[in-house]
């Protein structure tokens, strides 16, 4: 017979089993927040053995090896001193979705003042079990936090959480039930995120193969004289955007720079700014950025109209989208480039589908850079790639191929990653239910 189930007095536990109590983890644990050694000082550093870890890698669920070493010197006459292996380590801030993530340490270690690792005391909290508390508390103690990587969380706040907890013995159970579920539902996981990413690394490569090689297989082929690209059609070329542009004296506009238009000028409501998101997303019916009708008057120069390319510029670079007829008036965000290519030479659909379903482009930007990633995209740089002149009754061929083909695969990738949502969420649902005791493991009834 199931036991009878009581309020937890906190609201994501929920009800618990009427033999589990509600405790704060500082009840239960010691615990200790990290610090780095000075930098600059070699000799904290150099040839150094002792483990240190950064909040970086608590995107696993055990640590074995950190990524840095730190010095004898460097434990004495720091804030960084050993915590013991089975803690459980907590990243207090970090970029992107780090902050609130954990990880068990398997390996004594020091670590950087973004973790608080817990010692649980003996007999009273299980670690393994105290990391799958946190584990499902991620989302709630981001929401608390304010969900924000800048709003950093408290190790006093951490420490005051109220977790379940039902006998040791239990905590145990609950544990390796756990650890073997979910090490089993990471796997289906993982090899979906690898069919995902195959399938997304072959249809750039069909796109790359398809507008630099043609679909007509047999016909004659010549040196493109560009060594990363090979051989062409014989009849096709190779040209620089800038000699693809429409032939018009605004064919290409950055946005504004400097102090021209700053956050100050932003608005609730009025003309639009097309900003990244707006790209990125290709959404043109809704936005959060605008200015006022005066200072639209005053930027017009920089107006966006229906038929412009537009191209991010920092951040995820070199991903465009098409204003489309009707598109609200409005003017480029200083993140935005705009530009329209001759339709006779290259159609704009065509081009849009390269910039953003392969890395044609964007290896050219790395190769003019000279370095392995870009952090920004400059009028001069854009104006140099090389793109194909292909005739236009091939490119109506090719465009519609494509188009077909990577409808297809992208309804593949949807469904795969419909699964992995549900298998993700399937393990969230798993972790909740036996750390809050929704559902109990048999053999401890």
């Amino acid at each position: 017979m199931a036991e009878q189930m009581k309020p937890s007095g906190i609201d994501w536990i929920g009800d618990i089993p009427k033999s589990w109590k509600v405790k704060p983890i500082a009840y239960m644990t010691k615990s200790r927040s990290g610090g780095t050694p000075d930098r600059n000082n070699l000799l904290y550093w150099e040839n150094g053995t002792i483990p240190w870890m950064s909040s970086g890698e608590v995107n696993k669920v055990n640590i074995y090896d950190t990524d840095e070493k730190i010095t004898t010197l460097a434990v004495h006459h720091s804030s960084a001193k050993i915590i013991s292996k089975n803690a459980v380590m907590v990243a207090l801030n970090g970029q992107g979705k780090t902050k609130g993530m954990s990880a068990i340490l398997r390996i004594d270690s020091a670590c950087n003042q973004s973790l608080c690792a817990f010692s649980c005391n003996a007999g009273i909290l299980y670690y393994e079990y105290l990391f799958w508390c946190f584990q499902t508390m991620y989302t709630y103690l981001r929401q608390m936090s304010g969900d924000d990587v800048r709003d950093g969380l408290a190790a006093s706040y951490v420490k005051k959480q109220k977790i379940p907890v039902p006998k040791y013995e239990e905590q145990q159970a609950i544990a390796d039930f756990l650890d073997k579920e979910c090490a089993q539902v990471d796997s289906i996981a993982a090899d979906l995120e690898k069919q995902i990413e195959l399938l997304q690394q072959y249809k750039k490569s069909l796109i790359t193969e398809t507008v630099t090689k043609g679909l007509d297989k047999t016909v004659p082929m010549k040196d493109s004289g560009v060594e990363w690209l090979g051989k062409i059609p014989a009849h096709w070329n190779f040209k620089r955007l800038k000699f693809m542009l429409e032939n018009s004296s605004d064919s290409m506009k950055v946005g504004p720079f400097g102090s021209a238009l700053s956050g100050s000028d932003f608005t609730d409501e009025g003309k639009w700014v097309y900003n990244q998101r707006v790209v990125l997303d290709n959404n043109f019916s809704e936005n959060t950025t605008f200015v006022s009708e005066e200072k639209f008057q005053e930027m017009r120069s920089f107006a966006v109209c229906p038929g412009d390319i537009l191209i991010t510029t920092r951040g995820t670079i070199g991903k465009v989208a098409i204003v489309p007829e009707g598109a609200n008036e409005g003017i480029l965000h200083p993140c935005i480039i705009k530009f329209r290519v001759d339709k006779e030479m290259i159609i704009p659909e065509l081009l849009q589908l390269i910039l953003n379903e392969s890395d044609f482009v964007k290896d050219q930007f790395t190769l003019m850079s000279n370095a392995t990633t870009i952090e920004v995209i400059y009028s001069y740089s854009l104006k140099d790639i090389l793109l194909p002149v292909i005739p236009a009754d091939e490119q109506k061929k090719i465009y519609g191929y494509l188009s077909k083909k990577c409808l297809a695969i992208d309804g593949i990738i949807a469904e795969k990653q419909k699964s992995l949502a549900t298998i993700t969420q399937h393990k969230k649902s798993l972790i909740y239910e036996y750390v809050t005791g929704k559902k109990r493991v048999k053999e401890v009834q």
